[in-house]
């Protein structure tokens, strides 16, 4: 194990005891005292401005917001322990309810925008908020229904009930005060689930996310002077704590995304000067194809070349800790709008160890990251100066526990945490909870890796999705699937075991696969056409002969099945596992 990484939060100290008086601020506590510390800083950007146009709210602004909005709710009853909910696209409005309901006393219920209506209403049954606050596409369904909340909008289209223009004559401060929350207070509740029956929430503290925020800082030091860029859906645990609580931990900017159109992206990027970028495996693979598809356009001398001097930069970077990537490659980044760029952040599923270099050699401090909803969600990061491509991170010893349960010979099995940022249990849900914890109290996170003599952690896949073939060996769907992530005429790619042999019930590997549209184009024909399936399955099938020469014999895939229409995908673009096998 390595030295015990520096404590950055030490400036709370200066504010214990008149700021704060636990042992971790709350939420409230917080944002007070970084606006205490960055007043006049950027805290909230977004580009709905006239035209597009960029617009900036500073840190003072964003709390005069949030009180305002706040001693309405005390004004309209909210008491501590209500429920308020918010669900619509990244916004400062989203923001602003969400600080506002706790610095009210209540506990606060994001709801992923993407699910339908009936799916919102059943989260909704389940919480039981006092408000919803929603965006302009859905207003009208929810303000129209006989619903037992009370409904407003995120949006200035619907003026009379925009979470901006809501205020009170009267101050409720005396009455906020004892309403007041403690670390130990119910933030609040995610729900992992919309579909019909009992919707799993997780209850997440003050404290839970508190100090998940401040000792991720540990592994990686972020400044007031850091752009971050929400461009994943806010209600998501890992956008939520790694990009907005994060940077109001620190003073740092937040740049709101509200779609990932190509062209959108990019003038955000480029406009926003963002310099903290954090996604999931799909966002950077695309960017990535497009960047490494400009450079073979250029002829494959110049992409010889240029090979070479990214494997020059990596072995540089690696060994001197010099990044001359940055320099090397600065019109290739600047094309990709992505110059501007500090860190880059992985997370929400496991990357490809080739993208995950290639990113370094091209000069950006790429690293991967590892948590769930139930750990709030970061419990591993990469230090960016000492990073390990095959890993999802270092976890934060001494501030929390990490071991793997049961270890096979390979060291694989299921991984355990103890910390503060575990969670309190799933709503309502006690025999759901029971099961999740082992009898000593170790959360069980369902996820098999294995740990090195650093503390840095090596995923295998989800426990519940492994393989075992007629050999006894253990195969990790994620492990193949991760192989395909470069190749851009597969869209989808899943991996599950099937019966090759029903005698004997011995398990082979069967990949699911969608083909992209650039599989079409390459062969001339539609996707509908009559010659599509053998033309097309031609061509995947090289494509997963060359993949698989590159895997354990054991673990080759046997059977390719074509799909017609692309699986279901989760916010954060994993595909849900929920196909019959």
């Amino acid at each position: 194990m390595t030295k015990t990484p520096n404590i950055t939060w030490s400036f709370l100290d200066a504010f214990r005891e008149t700021d704060f008086s636990g042992e971790w601020p709350t939420l409230p506590e917080m944002f007070t005292i970084t606006t205490k510390r960055f007043g006049s800083r950027p805290c909230f950007t977004d580009f709905e401005g006239e035209n597009g146009a960029k617009q900036t709210l500073t840190y003072e602004q964003v709390l005069s917001k949030v009180q305002t909005l706040a001693n309405w709710f005390t004004a309209n009853g909210i008491v501590k322990g209500d429920r308020v909910a918010v669900t619509g696209k990244n916004s400062p409005e989203w923001a602003t309810v969400y600080l506002a309901a706790m610095f009210a006393g209540a506990t606060v219920c994001p709801i992923d925008y993407a699910l339908a209506n009936g799916e919102i209403e059943n989260l909704l049954n389940t919480a039981q908020p006092r408000f919803l606050f929603v965006d302009e596409e859905k207003y009208a369904h929810f303000a129209d229904g006989d619903f037992s909340y009370r409904v407003y909008s995120l949006s200035p289209k619907h003026t009379d009930s925009y979470a901006y223009n809501l205020a009170s004559e009267k101050d409720f401060s005396e009455k906020r005060a004892e309403n007041k929350v403690t670390e130990s207070d119910l933030a609040v509740i995610l729900f992992t689930s919309g579909t019909t029956g009992t919707p799993k929430g997780v209850m997440l503290t003050h404290k839970n996310l508190v100090s998940d925020a401040y000792i991720a800082t540990s592994r990686m030091t972020l400044y007031e002077t850091d752009v971050f860029y929400a461009l994943l859906p806010i209600h998501h645990a890992y956008t939520m704590l790694a990009v907005f609580i994060e940077s109001i931990s620190v003073g740092a900017e937040v740049v709101f995304g509200k779609s990932m159109a190509v062209t959108r992206l990019m003038k955000e990027l480029k406009e926003g000067q963002i310099t903290m970028l954090l996604g999931v495996p799909l966002l950077f693979n695309k960017l990535l194809a497009g960047i490494m598809k400009g450079i073979r356009a250029k002829g494959a001398v110049v992409y010889g070349v240029i090979r070479l001097l990214l494997a020059i930069s990596y072995v540089v970077k690696k060994m001197f800790h010099v990044n001359i990537g940055k320099k090397l490659f600065r019109a290739v980044l600047e094309q990709a709008n992505i110059y501007s760029l500090r860190i880059a952040i992985c997370g929400g599923g496991p990357l490809a160890a080739s993208v995950f270099k290639v990113y370094n050699e091209m000069g950006i401090d790429f690293v991967q990251g590892y948590g769930l909803t139930e750990t709030s969600p970061i419990i591993a990061l990469n230090p960016v100066e000492h990073f390990k491509i095959e890993s999802v991170g270092q976890y934060f010893f001494p501030w929390m526990e990490m071991k793997i349960l049961d270890p096979a010979g390979d060291g694989v099995g299921e991984v355990c945490v103890k910390g503060p940022m575990v969670f309190q249990g799933y709503y309502k849900m006690e025999e759901e909870t029971a099961k999740v914890f082992t009898e000593d109290g170790w959360f069980r996170t369902g996820d098999l890796g294995r740990l090195d003599s650093e503390g840095y952690l090596i995923l295998a896949g989800r426990a519940k999705n492994m393989i075992v073939t007629e050999g006894g060996k253990n195969v990790y769907p994620e492990e193949i699937e991760n192989a395909f992530q470069l190749y851009t005429d597969i869209e989808q790619i899943t991996v599950q075991g099937y019966i090759a042999d029903k005698a004997h019930k011995s398990e082979e590997i069967e990949a699911l696969i969608y083909p992209s549209e650039d599989v079409f184009k390459k062969l001339g024909i539609s996707r509908q056409g009559n010659e599509t399936a053998d033309s097309v399955l031609a061509h995947i099938k090289q494509i997963v002969s060359a993949v698989n020469k590159a895997l354990q014999p054991y673990a080759r895939i046997s059977k390719i099945t074509l799909l017609e229409k692309p699986l279901e995908m989760t916010t954060t673009q994993k595909v849900k596992r929920n196909y019959k096998r």
